[in-house]
């Protein structure tokens, strides 16, 4: 653990790191952020039951009254969940001013794996990462996420990156930052809704066993930064690769026209594609975060 004066542990993830035992980071914007509520908070509660289930602890990530805390209450949960994109959903550029004035924050990719860290927490599952967004040849629209990727030493595991980005170019960047790529059961990057994206991982793994010893490799050779995991989406819950691309292409036309921008263009093109598709892709969604914690949670126990 690196001490920070503004983090608190909930006594049960102070417990779980004290003696030894794998904990899972989670974080805060698919809560507030990312689905309607109730079922926000619902798959909240799932997911922590789904790793305390795998023998590991659930730290569920959040900014609250200025307090960067590791491990939420049910309550604090709730809340999170009711308040929804009235919480500030703060990156790596927002910690400070949330810190300094007391504030409430849902965490990112990005501040997630900080406060991760932070707290010595070694192993994060979501639902997907973000990266580099379409068009970002002229708009520079990249997710901060793919820094912290390349500077904090965390492993990731997701559903692959969001399909509404530029897949392509995320790869690109992130092998450019040194970060490796890993495809669990796959040698194809799944694309979040779909398990086909048309792209290749830099490494297929097969074994919570063999993420492990990649990853502890990793720190033994001093390498700086992350791991990124993508874990498809499990067969009966992927969408229709023509659908689900056929709906991002639509959603992202909308936020062009509308020119949203920034951090408001992920929720605004996840409830459009939800809108497009009949509420499939959150049903899709839920499924492949309850995936991602499974593994972390196998994975965590043995690094």
């Amino acid at each position: 653990m690196n001490y920070n004066e503004f983090l608190d542990l909930s006594p049960e993830v102070k417990a779980a790191l004290a003696a030894g035992k794998p904990v899972v980071a989670l974080e805060s914007t698919i809560i507030s952020h990312g689905m309607p509520y109730p079922q926000n908070v619902e798959t909240a509660r799932n997911v922590e039951r789904i790793i305390r289930e795998e023998g590991a602890t659930p730290a569920t990530i959040a900014i609250l009254g200025g307090r960067l805390k590791a491990g939420l209450t049910d309550e604090e949960l709730e809340y999170l969940g009711k308040a929804g994109p009235k919480v500030t959903k703060a990156s790596r550029r927002d910690l400070p001013v949330l810190v300094a004035r007391g504030m409430d924050g849902a965490t990112t990719v990005t501040t997630t794996m900080m406060i991760a860290h932070m707290a010595g927490i070694s192993v994060f599952a979501t639902g997907g990462i973000g990266g580099v967004h379409r068009g970002a040849e002229t708009t520079m629209d990249i997710s901060a996420d793919l820094e912290e990727l390349a500077q904090t030493p965390v492993m990731v595991i997701c559903a692959g990156a969001k399909s509404i980005l530029d897949l392509g170019l995320t790869l690109e960047y992130l092998e450019t930052k040194g970060v490796p790529v890993l495809g669990y059961g796959t040698e194809e990057l799944p694309a979040f809704y779909t398990r086909r994206s048309g792209f290749r991982v830099d490494y297929r793994v097969d074994t919570p066993e063999d993420l492990a010893a990649i990853f502890r490799a990793q720190r033994a050779l001093g390498i700086k930064g992350g791991m990124l995991v993508t874990n498809p989406i499990p067969e009966e819950y992927s969408m229709d690769y023509e659908t689900i691309n056929r709906a991002i292409d639509e959603a992202v036309a909308e936020a062009n026209q509308k020119g949203i921008h920034g951090k408001e263009t992920t929720p605004f093109l996840l409830a459009k594609i939800k809108d497009l598709t009949g509420g499939d892709s959150l049903a899709s969604n839920i499924q492949l975060v309850y995936n991602n914690a499974r593994l972390a949670a196998r994975t965590a126990a043995r690094i």
